[in-house]
C-alpha cells in the first residue's frame, strides 16, 4: 500500500469517530450512558424521541464501537464501550465552550441564578464533605446514583426531595449535582431547597467530569 493510501486510510478511520459524534442526539446518548446502561426504551423517553430513531442512533454509535448492547428478553441495553469514550465527551464539549461564544452565551442563559454555582474546587469539595462541612446530593435516579456517584455524595433524586427535606441538616450548605454542565435537574433541586430556607448550591460537574479530572468515584 503506498504511503498516501496508507495515511487516507488511517484518517478515514479516525473520521469514523467523528461522523459518530456528529448528531446532537448521540451526544446527549453519550451522555445519558455515561450515567451507566440503559434500554433503548428509557433512553427513547429521555430524549423526547421514538424507539425507531432511537435504536437508529445507538447503531451509528455502535458502529462506531463507542457503545456496546445486550438483549434481555425483548429490551435491548447499551453502554459505553469504556470509559474513555465519557472521557471524549467531556473534552469535546470543553472545547466547544472554550472556542464557541454562542455555547458560552447559551450557557449562560441556562444558568438562571448564577450565584448558586458553587465555587470550589473538585478536591476542596470532597475535602468539604469528607468533615461534614457540606451536604453533597446525588439529584439523578436511584440507578445511576448506584452505577456511580461522586465520594460522599447522598442519593436524592429530583422527584424525591420534597418527601425527604426532613433528611437534611439546616445549618450546613447543601451541594447539588446531576449529569454534568447541560443537566437542570440540579437547578431544579437548589430552587427548591431555597424556597424552603435552605442553604444551596450547584456544581456543574457529573460523574463524567469528576472522572476526567482524575478523581475517584464510588460504586
Amino acid at each position: 500500500m503506498k504511503q498516501r493510501q496508507l495515511k487516507d486510510l488511517l484518517y478515514e478511520q479516525v473520521a469514523r469517530i467523528g461522523k459518530a459524534l456528529g448528531s446532537p442526539k448521540r451526544l446527549e446518548l453519550l451522555e445519558m450512558l455515561a450515567q451507566g446502561e440503559k434500554s433503548v426504551d428509557v433512553l427513547a423517553a429521555e430524549l423526547s424521541i421514538d424507539i425507531k430513531l432511537a435504536s437508529a442512533h445507538l447503531k451509528a454509535l455502535r458502529d462506531a464501537r463507542l457503545v456496546t448492547s445486550r438483549r434481555e428478553g425483548k429490551f435491548i441495553h447499551y453502554r459505553l464501550s469504556g470509559p474513555d469514550v465519557a472521557g471524549l465527551g467531556v473534552k469535546l464539549r470543553e472545547v466547544a465552550e472554550e472556542h464557541l461564544l454562542e455555547l458560552r452565551l447559551a450557557l449562560d442563559q441556562m444558568a438562571a441564578h448564577p450565584g448558586q454555582l458553587a465555587a470550589v474546587d473538585r478536591q476542596a469539595l470532597m475535602e468539604q464533605a469528607q468533615r461534614g462541612e457540606v451536604v453533597v446530593i446525588d439529584v439523578r435516579p436511584q440507578d445511576e446514583f448506584d452505577a456511580a456517584h461522586l465520594p460522599y455524595a447522598r442519593s436524592m433524586p429530583l422527584a424525591e426531595i420534597g418527601k425527604r427535606l426532613a433528611a437534611l441538616p439546616r445549618d450546613k450548605e447543601i451541594v447539588a449535582y446531576c449529569r454534568g454542565p447541560f443537566c437542570l435537574l440540579s437547578d431544579e433541586a437548589v430552587a427548591l431547597l431555597l424556597s424552603h430556607g435552605y442553604r444551596a448550591r450547584k456544581v456543574s460537574d457529573g460523574v463524567s467530569e469528576w472522572q476526567a479530572a482524575g478523581l475517584p468515584l464510588e460504586r
